[in-house]
């Protein structure tokens, strides 16, 4: 793994609504290798701080989390498809 697959893992570790499922699928670690990679790769303080934050959040869980999908609640939805007729 090149040090931009280790620097994009992390950044997705971090963020709040991409799920371990998705670092699965794109990089095929596990829960257990990101915590693994996150303690080798960060400060003993940074990866506390981040173990606090992810453990037990539901967004971070795809079977815990009941919106799978992020969508703003001011994003319009898309009715058939098709493009509104601006006046």
């Amino acid at each position: 793994m090149n040090s931009a697959d280790i620097d994009r893992i992390i950044e997705m570790a971090w963020e709040d609504r991409t799920p371990f499922d998705a670092i699965m699928r794109q990089f095929l670690l596990t829960e257990q290798d990101v915590i693994e990679l996150m303690r080798k790769e960060m400060k003993l303080s940074s990866f506390k701080m981040w173990r606090k934050r992810v453990q037990g959040r539901s967004t971070k869980h795809m079977a815990q989390n009941v919106d799978h999908r992020f969508k703003c609640s001011r994003q319009r939805n898309i009715t058939g498809n098709k493009i509104s007729k601006r006046k």
